[in-house]
């Protein structure tokens, strides 16, 4: 099975910069993207083949996740079941009968950390969320998590110590992701591979230095770690200020 997860940065202007293309040539099972900038009824995607779930922020132009996937799942949800983090269209839970895939766009600290205490919040009501759904069956999540993890997952690690995504707060709640059972697959896989990023700012020619930051991620329940084939990180692949994250996972959908 063939996982894709891209933070879009605005799904309509990414259409504009060949999306549809490198959809269509990835033929995945499963496509998550975050950052959608959307409110129902503001695009339509021919996308022959796969179902279509969306979970639009209140706010206009703000966050919003989709998931697009070939095989129907037995129930969708969306949000983790409490309020106050269920108005920004973050999350999207589909369940399969062997596994749940779970989308996320993890909540930003912002500049001088303004939502910082909020971010943890989260962080603990999102774990305790994936973890009730493995009571039942194993997880995969993937999205934009919001946070290098190692040093060895940012251009410049000294400098950016306390700015929002590589704070020791969100790095910690980080690391109680993976004790809690949870791996994130491109480590697991290359656990000391340096300068390959998923996010460059727009500003400076990041880019083109590749001055970036790995923040996006598959993660999968431990259990799982045996039919895991290979995760990758599109670097090649332009049109967001992310580029896509993808995922070869021997599951099939049915049990």
């Amino acid at each position: 099975m063939k996982l894709i997860s891209w933070n879009v940065n605005g799904l309509r202007a990414c259409v504009q910069k060949g999306f549809l293309d490198f959809f269509r040539q990835e033929d995945a099972d499963v496509f998550c993207i975050q950052e959608s900038k959307l409110q129902e009824g503001q695009i339509q995607l021919d996308l022959p083949g796969y179902a279509q779930f969306w979970n639009y922020a209140q706010k206009k132009g703000y966050s919003g996740t989709a998931v697009f996937t070939k095989k129907e799942p037995e129930s969708v949800s969306y949000g983790i079941g409490i309020p106050r983090h269920d108005t920004e269209g973050r999350v999207i839970t589909l369940e399969y009968a062997s596994f749940y895939l779970v989308t996320v766009y993890t909540p930003n600290s912002q500049n001088e950390l303004a939502r910082l205490d909020y971010r943890m919040e989260w962080e603990d009501d999102f774990l305790c969320y994936l973890k009730k759904l493995e009571e039942r069956k194993p997880v995969v999540f993937c999205g934009d998590l919001n946070v290098a993890h190692q040093e060895i997952d940012l251009k410049n690690p000294r400098t950016n110590r306390k700015n929002a995504g590589f704070t020791d707060e969100e790095r910690e709640k980080f690391t109680k992701i993976v004790e809690s059972g949870f791996l994130d697959t491109y480590r697991y896989f290359y656990p000391d591979q340096e300068g390959v990023y998923s996010w460059w700012s727009y500003r400076f020619k990041a880019r083109e230095k590749n001055a970036g930051w790995r923040i996006d991620y598959f993660c999968v329940s431990e259990c799982l770690k045996d039919k895991l084939r290979d995760a990758r990180i599109r670097t090649e692949v332009t049109g967001s200020d992310h580029c896509p994250v993808e995922l070869d996972i021997a599951l099939e959908f049915d049990a």
